[in-house]
């Protein structure tokens, strides 16, 4: 069974995205084994090394840095839930992204985002950076243009009138998990037979 990390794309205070994170685990649940990480548990200092991560050999990465590294590199597919802001991803997220050499390699990653426009901007920044550090980006994604704060109980739970709408999240999510738990399972396969 594929093992999916669900990752928390902020830290601030008054936060939706983890609300967001913990309706999109529910699914993945029913497909894959998950896991949700809270970028607030892994702390890093801006990437500050001399050389990029991925081509440095001899990099020798903080502890904090190095806790992350040996957490993300542990699953066959992520979810990435990001907010929007100021048109792009968050600035913790993209340098969670940053710090990473080869966690990510040929592994699938999946996007949900929400924002005023769905973090439809937000989408389109990772789409950009994913490729950089070696990932797969699955095709669908997902625009949460609902108020999350209203739409997602703190259970992860959505609003009944949502999960039943016949184009709503619940069924563009589960379209999205089916699609990323296949991707993981064909490219751990792939990665297996190198």
């Amino acid at each position: 069974m594929a093992k999916i990390a669900v990752v928390i794309g902020s830290t601030r205070e008054g936060r939706s995205s983890d609300k967001l994170a913990k309706w999109v685990s529910l699914e993945v649940a029913k497909k894959a084994e998950v896991e949700v990480l809270d970028l607030r548990d892994y702390p890093m200092p801006f990437l500050e090394e001399a050389a990029s991560p991925r081509y440095n050999p001899n990099r020798q990465p903080s502890p904090e840095v190095k806790k992350w590294l040996d957490k993300i590199g542990g699953f066959d597919g992520y979810v990435l839930v990001t907010p929007e802001y100021n048109r792009a991803t968050s600035a913790v997220l993209k340098n969670a992204l940053d710090v990473l050499d080869y966690q990510l390699e040929q592994k699938p990653v999946a996007l949900v985002a929400h924002g005023s426009s769905g973090g439809a901007q937000a989408v389109a920044s990772l789409r950009m950076i994913l490729p950089g550090v070696g990932a797969v980006g699955v095709p669908q994604a997902l625009f949460f243009t609902d108020r999350v704060g209203e739409a997602i109980d703190d259970a992860g739970m959505l609003r009944a009138e949502l999960v039943d709408a016949p184009y709503g999240p619940q069924v563009n999510l589960a379209n999205q998990v089916d699609s990323l738990v296949w991707y993981a399972d064909a490219l751990s396969g792939a990665r297996s037979k190198e």
